[in-house]
């Protein structure tokens, strides 16, 4: 089976035969990205053994990489491990216009997520607990530290007045669905994410956008917001060529990655 996270020179070049962007020298390898992963996610993950996770509650093993070279459509559709991986997600308080099919984060494996969270609406709403969002109250699951880290990110923005028209009334928090037109569950579906106002967000659908042929990036909140959620785990919608700013995820393992490769949206 081709592994390239075994051999990370072949990821390079799957990932040019995929049309993704290719690694630079700065970026984690393979290796140092599935750590990064085990780490962020200490209460489920326990380790890697060749091409598999290994969990903590004694499941069977995930294959990491499922040997099937993916166009980044057919990745955002089907998703294994490593394709979730693949793309570095760039830190900090400034825009920038992603390039075309730059989606970092975007592409998930739903086997894995399930894993983390939950296998169905059930299973996640057991583990959902209340978080205070300014006047309001958002369900929000407990696993992975997703919630503690959103009430670190309701502290520091709270601090902030000013901001609070952005904030509230949120759009939502879990809601078992499936990505708008595709066949993947969003993270909404485990609890692990949140849409700040409708008023000002925008969203490459919207645009008139299609699938690869995004022609207008536009924002409007500011940028402390998306730094303050970066701090605390979360990636930001707006960040990705297919953008929907008014969306953060909690995915810890992308923000350690982003540090690791010293990824920058300011540069």
């Amino acid at each position: 089976m081709r592994s390239p996270w075994i051999k990370p020179g072949l990821a390079v070049a799957v990932a040019l035969a995929a049309g993704l962007p290719q690694a630079c020298a700065a970026e984690p390898d393979p290796a140092t990205r599935l750590k990064l992963l085990v780490d962020a996610y200490p209460e489920s993950l326990a380790g890697v053994d060749g091409n598999r996770l290994v969990f903590r509650d004694g499941g069977s093993a995930l294959e990491i990489d499922d040997g099937r070279t993916k166009d980044h459509q057919a990745a955002l559709k089907a998703g294994d491990v490593e394709d979730s991986l693949r793309q570095i997600y760039p830190l900090g308080a400034c825009e920038m216009t992603p390039a075309v099919n730059a989606d970092p984060g975007r592409i998930r494996s739903d086997a894995l997520m399930m894993r983390l969270y939950g296998g169905s609406a059930k299973a996640v709403e057991a583990d959902l607990v209340r978080v205070d969002w300014f006047g309001a109250t958002l369900r929000v699951t407990k696993r992975q530290g997703a919630a503690a880290a959103l009430e670190k990110v309701r502290d520091a923005l709270a601090e902030r007045p000013e901001l609070k028209r952005y904030l509230a009334p949120s759009a939502g928090t879990f809601n078992w669905r499936k990505v708008s037109g595709a066949p993947n569950l969003s993270v909404h579906s485990f609890g692990a994410a949140i849409d700040l106002n409708t008023k000002y967000a925008d969203y490459w659908v919207w645009s008139g956008g299609k699938p690869g042929k995004v022609p207008t990036y536009a924002n409007k909140y500011p940028l402390e917001i998306v730094d303050l959620f970066e701090r605390h785990g979360f990636i930001w919608g707006g960040r990705w060529y297919h953008y929907d700013t008014m969306h953060f995820e909690y995915r810890p393992e992308l923000i350690a990655i982003a540090k690791a490769a010293g990824a920058s949206a300011c540069r």
